[in-house]
């Protein structure tokens, strides 16, 4: 049987751990080529084998500074070069310093401002030419969900957020005459391996994150748990599949019913 994305390539931002690898895993099953970006470069060469056990015909992977323009440069054309092209970009890099909002400052702010919303610019700028030119494209931006429920802390990284969701609806208007698609998936709770040590108050990340109340924000949940990575990634994959063709501008929610239309 023939894989969705047979014959595809697509970069994956973020993609070192938790959520962007799982991305790939699934993209790189459904039959994609697959580059791995991620400004830690610990985790990256574990991911690409994994990657590759999911199926991915072939695996590369970069370390580079995505918040700045010319790392989203060096990883699109890393891909073009060693993959034969670039057809998929998930933005997907992100992670935000979660605090109240007085407590941050100025650098904070900025930082997080950097890592969620100018990652997903300026690796969108670099690619859109590429698209263009090739008369095709898909381009899937990660978003959150906590820019409509207004979970505690959340205020800078729900600014970075938001300003995604208003990047891809603009995007999508203004490029589909070239046959390119801009949608953001947006996730609520997730169980990502770091989300999953919150729960033990013993541990690192409980500790940098205690202003966060796990219990809390299951209680939110209609479905009574976080969603599962692949939930999330199964919806990227979607709307990278041709079958999403005659869909673009649009923001989907996974997040167990935690916000609704």
């Amino acid at each position: 049987m023939t894989r969705k994305l047979s014959g595809r390539t697509a970069l994956i931002t973020g993609a070192a751990r938790g959520l962007g690898v799982n991305i790939a895993e699934r993209l790189g099953s459904d039959g994609a080529n697959i580059m791995l970006v991620d400004i830690n470069e610990e985790g990256l060469s574990e991911a690409a084998e994994q990657v590759a056990a999911a199926g991915a015909p072939q695996v590369g992977c970069c370390v580079h500074d995505l918040g700045v323009e010319s790392g989203a440069n060096s990883a699109v054309e890393k891909t073009r070069t060693e993959l034969g092209g670039l057809d998929i970009l998930v933005n997907n890099a992100g992670g935000g310093i979660i605090r109240p909002f007085l407590e941050h400052t100025v650098d904070t702010l900025q930082e997080t401002l950097k890592r969620n919303l100018w990652t997903t610019i300026h690796c969108t700028r670099a690619v859109l030419p590429h698209m263009m030119e090739q008369q095709y494209g898909r381009i899937v931006n990660i978003g959150a969900d906590s820019v409509h429920t207004g979970i505690w802390s959340h205020a800078g990284y729900n600014a970075a957020k938001g300003g995604i969701n208003g990047l891809t609806t603009g995007l999508a208007f203004e490029f589909a005459e070239h046959h390119i698609t801009v949608n953001a998936v947006s996730p609520g709770g997730v169980l990502t391996p770091e989300v999953a040590q919150m729960f033990d108050p013993n541990s690192e990340v409980y500790k940098k994150h205690q202003i966060v109340d796990v219990s809390k924000a299951l209680e939110r949940i209609p479905i009574g748990r976080f969603v599962e990575m692949h939930e999330v990634s199964a919806m990227v994959a979607f709307l990278t599949h041709e079958d999403s063709l005659g869909i673009t501008g649009q923001i989907y929610s996974v997040n167990g019913g935690q916000w609704m239309m």
